[in-house]
């Protein structure tokens, strides 16, 4: 069974609920505990920081975290070009973190695109108070000479960080974060792992969440309601 918010190769439908990437054996041992309390959730809803619930709210075009949550800390890893990292540094902006990897073939780039129209389509007065945050889910391979290109292809440069780190501090993010990795049994140099963007308040509450497939008009509509938050 695959969790809710997750996404794998193939038809549109199944884009729609995995992502795949190339994991070392090292790391689905490290997460394997919480994965099972991962995909043991069903596929009803997605998992959440601090086993919050999801609710519709007018304020937002995105799902709603119930209740909101702290954002767990990222400052673990660094941006691809080897700076330092710290979302608490994002405080005063609405952030929007996703999990990707750069060799992904399908709904990572999607995303990426959508992310980088979203930006683009923003009024300027509200560009410089929105912040992306990608983080890694592919510890071998997203060096960061091929996150670099992945970010180029996609025109986030200077739009979005790109966080890696090695296989240890990367688990902890995803179980953090209750990300889900698993190794595709059909390809074994492919995982499942979920795929959603999550919208960080400009208090650093995680407050609302977002399929792959969102549309930037979602985040475009949300960005004001996460700034007053």
């Amino acid at each position: 069974m695959t969790p809710a918010g997750a996404s794998s190769g193939g038809s549109w439908s199944a884009r729609r609920l995995g992502i795949r990437v190339v994991l070392p054996i090292a790391a689905v041992l490290l997460v394997l505990g919480v994965l099972t309390a991962l995909l043991a959730r069903g596929s009803s809803k997605p998992a959440l920081p601090g086993n919050a619930g999801t609710t519709t709210s007018a304020h937002f075009e995105g799902t709603a975290v119930s209740p909101p949550q702290r954002a767990p800390a990222l400052d673990t890893l660094r941006n691809y070009d080897g700076s330092p990292f710290n979302l608490a540094s994002d405080r005063g902006k609405a952030t929007f973190v996703t999990f990707l990897y750069s060799h992904c073939p399908d709904v990572c780039p999607l995303i990426a695109s959508d992310l980088h129209d979203t930006v683009a389509r923003l009024p300027p007065v509200l560009r410089h108070r929105v912040a992306v945050v990608a983080v890694s889910a592919d510890p071998r391979g997203d060096t960061p000479g091929a996150v670099a290109g992945f970010v180029r292809e996609h025109q986030l440069t200077g739009e979005a960080r790109y966080l890696i780190g090695s296989v240890a501090a990367l688990a902890r993010v995803w179980e953090a974060w209750k990300v889900g990795s698993q190794r595709d049994t059909s390809n074994p140099q492919l995982v499942n792992h979920s795929a959603l963007v999550y919208g960080v308040s400009a208090r650093g509450v995680l407050t609302t969440i977002y399929p792959a497939t969102f549309e930037p008009s979602q985040l475009i509509h949300d960005v004001p309601a996460l700034l007053a938050r």
